[in-house]
């Protein structure tokens, strides 16, 4: 009950700004230390900002200052919804941090059922506000300028859990393997990969024929690659992996 609560707590948050916690004490029927530590474990999570006598919604998260990123924006969205695509009702799903992980959580809307585990404060914020959707957030350490949490608690968590999908997302694929840049969120990825039946790997068709600093897995690790559509299907078709590319509206 604790965790619904928690749950539906935040959408109330996100719904109108702001909560009283002896309103929603009462509302639940709970004591106000309860309510208390509802709103500080959200806030531990970053979800909510906790005030006096109740919690608000934090800040808007900083528009992406990278110019590449806010230019490949489109390629992320409909490679997200093309990867959403492939759950099917009432599956469970991992998603790690970044945009990528972002967009494909946007698009899990039309899924029932579903259980996301993410380390990622965007994605939760994200999925918590959806219908008919479990939400599983893994603890452990917000990095600055980040909104990713990661250590070694966040890593033991994931490998008690046996998921349908990891969605993870790839600096580079190559005939090394997915490797990423991150030395912090690569070994969540490994935890990710290994505990999932289905291996999907998100990148940039900018990503493919270069090796990253850190391997996350092997391309016999990887059931699908899927990319955007600036990665030409002689290029596709050579990598040692499924490859799905997805074409991009034009704006």
């Amino acid at each position: 009950m604790g965790v619904k609560r928690r749950q539906e707590i935040l959408r109330r948050v996100q719904q109108s700004g702001y909560v009283s916690a002896r309103e929603l004490a009462e509302e639940y029927g709970v004591d106000t230390s309860t309510l208390r530590r509802d709103l500080d474990a959200l806030a531990r999570l970053g979800l909510v900002v906790r005030n006096h006598g109740g919690a608000s919604l934090p800040a808007e998260p900083p528009a992406p200052t990278d110019a590449d990123v806010a230019e490949r924006l489109p390629q992320k969205r409909a490679v997200g919804q093309a990867v959403a695509r492939l759950v099917g009702d009432g599956q469970s799903v991992a998603l790690d941090g970044g945009p990528a992980a972002l967009e494909v959580a946007r698009a899990l809307r039309s899924c029932r059922g579903t259980t996301v585990v993410t380390n990622d404060l965007r994605v939760a914020t994200e999925v918590a506000a959806q219908d008919d959707v479990r939400l599983i957030v893994l603890g452990g350490e917000v990095l600055p300028d980040r909104s990713t949490l990661v250590g070694d608690r966040t890593v033991d968590l994931v490998t008690g859990y046996h998921l349908d999908y990891a969605i993870v997302a790839a600096d580079a694929v190559g005939p090394r393997g997915v490797s990423v840049s991150d030395t912090f969120g690569a070994p969540l990825k490994q935890a990710m990969v290994r505990a999932a039946t289905t291996v999907v790997v998100v990148a940039d068709s900018s990503a493919f024929d270069r090796s990253a600093l850190v391997r996350v897995a092997g391309l016999e690790d990887v059931d699908l690659v899927v990319t955007d559509d600036g990665l030409s299907e002689q290029d596709a078709a050579a990598c040692a992996v499924d490859v799905m590319r997805v074409p991009v509206p034009e704006s």
